[in-house]
């Protein structure tokens, strides 16, 4: 066994290349070129487009505007330069929230980044799988090289974003408006957006009725037919006119709750809350928490966007996506859709 032992060791050491000094100089220097080769060539960045995008968002809503406190904004999905260079879609397509189905849509439009107003990607990730519709999102994203840009908070408190914007439906009734700031921002903001902060609160030179407001937001919203009002019980009589109102997009009971406003408009709002209020004499218009925010996009975002954007690229495009929608539908049930009863 010894015998054998170091005859294997010869023969491991007779069958061992060997390389002169010279040589063996040249095969390491050759191996770190390949590294080196290797290592440049797999340098990741972002397409030009993508980085445009972002600076103009940036730009249009800083995100040192949004709560991070709880939000998650900014660049959630990168996407790669193509190696070699190839042109990348200067398309955007916006959203206000990411589903499967405006994944789809964006793959189908060779958008090469989602602006999605609400973050597809909130907690951390300990698994990517297919199991997930959201991470199932993120896979098919990458695959096809899409960005993913979320604004979100910084939308709601940018002078001139979101709730200006539902604010703003409340002009033309005829009276003078004195509009402020729920929360403000505390600290400093960048320049140009003093001012900003979360909520707003609307109010009327003269008393208006609630009828006239609620027609209002039915309209600057897309034409809604139904939305949800709650008022104090005054056995009988009219509920007292309107002379202030305040609004937030989205879920905003805790943003207004101590505004002291006649009305409060929101997305949605828990059942709890919206009985405390009426218990103090106030009412309460919730229009579902979406609908709330999306036609925001198409009415502000798009344009907005889109003439930053052109720029620098004059080929660039800004879609709204077609396949986006509030989960929640109002159903009759004398008149529900047929598939509802198909087995």
């Amino acid at each position: 066994m010894i015998l054998g032992s170091a005859l294997s060791r010869t023969t491991r050491l007779l069958l061992r290349p060997t390389l002169s000094p010279s040589a063996s100089s040249s095969f390491f220097a050759a191996a770190s070129t390949t590294r080196r080769s290797y290592t440049m060539a797999s340098a990741l960045q972002s397409p030009l487009f993508t980085q445009q995008v972002v600076q103009a968002m940036r730009s249009l809503y800083p995100e040192e505007l949004a709560d991070r406190a709880w939000d998650n904004v900014g660049l959630l999905q990168e996407n790669i330069e193509p190696f070699p260079a190839t042109n990348v879609p200067s398309t955007v397509l916006l959203t206000n929230d990411l589903t499967v189905l405006v994944a789809e849509e964006a793959i189908r439009k060779k958008a090469s980044v989602i602006v999605t107003y609400h973050p597809f990607i909130f907690r951390g990730l300990k698994s990517v799988t297919l199991a997930d519709p959201q991470q199932r999102i993120l896979l098919q994203l990458a695959q096809n090289n899409i960005a993913v840009y979320s604004p979100h908070t910084a939308v709601d408190a940018a002078p001139g974003g979101m709730n200006d914007w539902l604010a703003d439906m409340l002009n033309g009734h005829g009276v003078t408006t004195k509009r402020t700031v729920v929360q403000p921002i505390s600290g400093l903001v960048p320049s140009g957006f003093a001012g900003a902060g979360y909520g707003r609160v609307v109010e009327f030179g003269h008393p208006v009725n609630l009828g006239r407001i609620v027609e209002a937001y039915a309209a600057g919203l897309g034409g809604l037919r139904y939305v949800m009002v709650a008022t104090p019980k005054h056995n009988g009589a009219s509920p007292v006119p309107v002379r202030t109102v305040a609004v937030c997009a989205g879920s905003g009971y805790d943003v207004l709750k101590d505004s002291g406003a006649d009305l409060f408009v929101t997305g949605e709002m828990t059942h709890h809350n919206a009985l405390r209020l009426t218990m103090l004499g106030k009412s309460v218009i919730t229009v579902f928490h979406t609908n709330s925010e999306r036609r925001f996009l198409k009415a502000r975002l798009q344009p907005q966007l889109q003439a930053v954007l052109r720029e620098q690229d004059a080929d660039a495009r800004v879609l709204v996506s077609e396949e986006d929608a509030d989960p929640f539908e109002i159903w009759d049930v004398e008149n529900m859709p047929a598939w509802a009863y198909d087995r």
